[in-house]
């Protein structure tokens, strides 16, 4: 997936894409159009990621692993200037990512895991009727254990998604995909942190003029 223009810059040895969300959501339909050579996985890091990463070699190494990684976050588009010198060009973050993917009439499948088991029931019904334009195929909530995933593995494949989202937190969403990633018969993967509690209405969004300025982070 790392083909094309496309500029990467390093933070703490992890390779971050500089893009638009357009051209974000193109990376993704290919990669989930494309013939299945193997899970591609996406991830999205922003200051609190990168904090983890810096403390922990292995988690690092994960991030550095994935076929993309998008910055999110004020913070982290700081850190880009200050390490850099370079502004980038879009806020690709997936809470907004995901809704804009799954808001293309695409027809494909989907699969949700993540949250707690009444939270994924109250975000699934959100995204069936948010999301007319996709078929969601599944569930399951994000309690598993990374060296104990077979049955959970085995109901996503059976599934046959294009795409799993995995909304379980940092580390352990980004840990838990690169666990399973080589027995995982889904084109394209991606952790999306806390988006499924949002669904669920568990958890609400700043306004969206404060996070036009950049400062998400202030709305607790």
């Amino acid at each position: 997936m790392r083909e094309g223009r496309i500029s990467e810059r390093s933070i703490f040895g992890v390779p971050i894409s500089d893009l638009e969300m357009r051209e974000a959501l193109e990376i993704c339909e290919k990669a989930m159009r494309s013939e299945f050579t193997g899970a591609r996985c996406i991830f999205f890091v922003n200051a609190h990621t990168l904090n983890l990463a810096w403390d922990d070699d292995a988690y690092r190494a994960v991030l550095a692993g994935a076929d993309r990684v998008f910055g999110d976050g004020t913070g982290f588009r700081w850190a880009m200037r200050f390490l850099h010198g370079v502004r980038l060009r879009d806020n690709v973050n997936g809470t907004d990512l995901t809704p804009a993917l799954l808001g293309r009439d695409l027809g494909l499948r989907y699969y949700l895991l993540g949250a707690s088991a009444e939270a994924i029931e109250r975000a699934a019904a959100h995204a069936r009727a948010a999301f007319p334009g996709w078929q969601l195929v599944g569930h399951h909530h994000g309690y598993v254990e990374i060296g104990n995933s077979d049955a959970v593995v085995e109901k996503i494949n059976a599934s046959r998604p294009h795409l799993l989202l995995v909304g379980m937190g940092n580390p352990k969403q980004e840990l838990w995909i690169h666990a399973q990633r080589e027995r995982l018969a889904v084109p394209l993967c991606m952790g999306i942190g806390g988006l499924l509690d949002y669904w669920a209405g568990d958890l609400e969004r700043a306004p969206a003029w404060l996070r036009r300025l950049g400062f998400e982070w202030l709305h607790l």
